[in-house]
């Protein structure tokens, strides 16, 4: 514990970084990343996990981190939209949703990107039906999904080859 009366000390791995540090107990996983690392990549949408603006990969699975309290991930591996590039170069899923024009406004992009590798992780080769289903706690009011789907298939192709 640290000397801040009420506080937590939270150790979590962050795009493959270490970070450590002393929290308030009721702060979620969304606020910790926005204000602490200063990871800003992570949007606030509606604050009740209904639209996946927020969603971060936790332990490689995708979580609403408005919903999650900090003190959950403890000990745990986050992977944020910062963390998806490799040495500058692109991570296929981001490539995929520039070049078929899967995003707008970029509110949704992040958590959209982060379930979709999610979804891919698991289902290396879904079919339009399955990213539709595997996309469906993500809203997106600018392109009207069929880009994004597009994207995701992509994406699929091009992690099937190799990165």
């Amino acid at each position: 514990m640290s000397d801040k009366v009420n506080s937590y000390d939270l150790n979590v791995t962050v795009n493959g970084k270490p970070v450590l540090a002393a929290i308030e107990p009721h702060i979620t996983l969304l606020e910790f990343l926005r204000d602490t690392p200063g990871l800003s990549g992570t949007k606030e949408g509606c604050s009740t996990g209904h639209c996946g603006a927020c969603t971060v990969l936790v332990n490689g699975e995708p979580i609403s981190s408005c919903l999650m309290l900090a003190a959950e991930a403890d000990g745990r591996n986050i992977l944020t939209v910062e963390g998806l590039s490799d040495n500058g170069d692109l991570h296929p899923i981001q490539a995929a949703f520039i070049s078929e024009g899967g995003l707008q406004c970029g509110f949704c992009t992040s958590g959209m990107m982060l379930t979709a590798i999610a979804l891919l992780e698991t289902n290396p080769k879904p079919t339009e039906a399955e990213i539709r289903m595997g996309l469906s706690g993500n809203l997106c009011r600018c392109t009207g999904y069929h880009k994004i789907v597009v994207a995701v298939r992509l994406a699929a192709e091009e992690l099937s080859h190799g990165r």
